[in-house]
């Protein structure tokens, strides 16, 4: 048995309710847990999708679908310890603040404290448990993680945009199933389908990005810390808040509950 849209909608109040009765210290820590979780199934991601050169020479599907298949236990994990995530965070708060149920600028504040608390999250378990520990200093690791950092900061800026609505489209609908299952294996396998979509489909995802590109950077990719922020960061946030809030959240409440504002 699962929810019904409404019911996941009804869902999505109480957990805004809940979120604006934490204190922002909590929040915050909230995001760095979350933003180290979405690091290590990007690094999951990073080792096995990339560790059969040879084999993904001759079937490129293979590398992405690999790559896809270990990253959702990143967003497994924010889900079910509560930890507090930017990009499911663009849609689960906009249907209260269609029905009024909290103020209109508090998701815009959430965000920014859990985006920068992500970041920090990330950061930590890249500098500290991926780089210093060595685990990507041999190739075809080291090789694979400077090319994804130049490649994702090479990408004009509408095509990063576009790539971060698809992402974040995907990833808020993952988080929909995860509310609409009733146990355990149920909202596992609703996380999991979604996210190894846009992980293999090539989307961008700013927080994983946050783990990638910094990788990157630190093995000696030649991106600088402005061309991360405005060649990737920002086209891509702007298109995660796009695809979660307006395409799941927004596009929800409409449709489910009327639109009508109380």
């Amino acid at each position: 048995m699962v929810r019904n849209p409404k019911e996941v909608l009804e869902q999505t109040y109480q957990m805004a309710a809940n979120k604006y009765g934490k204190t922002w210290s909590q929040l915050f820590l909230l995001g760095m847990m979350a933003g180290a979780y979405i690091a290590i199934g990007g690094f999951l991601s990073l080792l096995i999708g990339k560790g059969f050169p040879g084999i993904s020479e001759a079937n490129p599907a293979l590398a992405k679908l690999l790559s896809g298949a270990m990253f959702p236990v990143g967003l497994i994990l924010v889900v079910i310890t509560g930890a507090e995530l930017f990009t499911s965070n663009n849609a689960v708060l906009i249907p209260a603040v269609f029905k009024r149920q909290i103020p209109a600028l508090f998701p815009l504040k959430l965000w920014t404290v859990v985006y920068i608390a992500n970041f920090v999250g990330a950061f930590a378990f890249t500098y500290f448990l991926v780089h210093l520990t060595g685990f990507v200093d041999a190739d075809p690791w080291h090789s694979a993680i400077t090319h994804i950092a130049e490649e994702k900061t090479s990408l004009p800026f509408h095509v990063a945009f576009l790539r971060g609505i698809g992402a974040n489209w995907l990833v808020c609908l993952a988080v929909w199933l995860g509310l609409a299952a009733k146990d355990f294996t149920g909202k596992m396998f609703g996380l999991w389908w979604p996210v190894m979509t846009f992980v293999a489909m090539g989307f961008e995802h700013s927080i994983a990005n946050m783990f990638y590109i910094p990788l990157g950077m630190l093995q000696g990719a030649p991106v600088s810390w402005a061309s991360f922020a405005i060649d990737n960061l920002l086209p891509v946030t702007l298109g995660n808040i796009v695809g979660g809030g307006l395409l799941v959240g927004a596009f929800h409440v409409f449709v489910f509950d009327k639109g009508k504002k109380e």
